[in-house]
């Protein structure tokens, strides 16, 4: 067993990181920037140092998942302040404590640090290509992984890096700034317009395939490494929306279809190879089965029919 905390804790994959974790006899602890009732629970703004200081030194935590972040590129732009503070501060805020006590980090990073980048995306793309980040999300996470390398080569921090390729499923409560199936279910449900970029490709990653690979880093820990963590099938983003529809028994009346998004790639072709190899990451369950189980959750949650 071991003592780990989640950061980020009360989020889409941070709260069911956590109940994998003590599913598996761990004792895990969690921090959230709001108050919560939950169990070995700590409020914590991680740009605030003073915070990740007194949060960190009251338990001799083993492994940190650090998940606490600022999301989205939208969300990042029209949020800025919040991003670099929360992102860029707020890691290294991590960093410091991690040299001081030696706790062993898992670090989210994202896909979007792959930015512009064409061809299929290995971890090893960012240190063999000039990559340019789309965002400023984008850059806060590519910052993030340069704060951590550096620290590794300087203080012998010993951290995993994880670049998470759109990861859905039920628990992510919708907002504007949400990930992208979150927005179509919603809007769908609320006959509400949305517009799909025909063009763009990605994979998708069900919430519970995401995290029990997420949770197997603690008994495969090797410090340096960084895994892709994704689906195992490429797909347009119309595909998403199209099964959303036929679940709901609705037409397309209210889809704006334009070709493409002007501050991400066009397609996302990824290589999770390395993660499948040391975390037996397995795609279990398809697009077909995973979107009708988040219908079905947002359903529940705001009491659409």
């Amino acid at each position: 067993m071991a003592k780990i905390l989640v950061t980020g804790g009360l989020g889409a994959v941070g709260k069911p990181l956590a109940a994998e974790l003590k599913k598996r006899g761990n004792e895990v602890w969690i921090a959230d920037r709001v108050h919560s009732a939950e169990p070995n629970y700590v409020r914590c703004d991680v740009g605030e140092f003073h915070q990740v200081e007194r949060l960190l030194d009251r338990a001799d935590f083993e492994y940190v998942y650090h998940l606490a972040a600022e999301f989205g590129r939208r969300n990042g732009e029209d949020f800025y302040e919040n991003l670099w503070k929360t992102n860029a501060i707020g890691t290294k805020n991590f960093i410091r404590m991690q040299e001081r006590l030696k706790f062993r980090m898992i670090f989210f990073s994202s896909s979007e640090v792959y930015g512009d980048y064409r061809q299929v995306m290995r971890e090893d793309v960012m240190d063999k290509v000039a990559v340019k980040q789309m965002n400023d999300y984008a850059m806060t996470k590519w910052v993030n992984e340069m704060q951590i390398l550096n620290s590794a080569a300087r203080f012998g921090t010993e951290t995993v890096r994880v670049r998470l390729f759109n990861t859905y499923g039920p628990g992510e409560y919708y907002s504007e700034y949400r990930s992208a199936i979150c927005v179509f279910i919603y809007k769908a449900l609320h006959d509400l317009p949305y517009t799909i970029y025909t063009k763009h490709e990605r994979t998708s990653s069900y919430i519970d395939d995401s995290v029990r690979t997420l949770a197997n880093i603690v008994n495969s820990f090797k410090p340096g490494e960084v895994y892709n963590i994704a689906g195992s099938e490429l797909h347009n983003m119309k595909l998403a929306s199209d099964i959303i529809l036929k679940y709901l028994g609705k037409d397309d009346r209210l889809v704006e279809y334009r070709e493409a998004q002007p501050d991400t790639t066009l397609v996302k072709k990824v290589d999770g190879s390395k993660a499948v190899r040391d975390l037996q990451h397995k795609t279990t369950v398809k697009l077909e089965e995973g979107i009708p189980r988040t219908i079905e959750w947002q359903k529940e949650v705001y009491k659409r029919g």
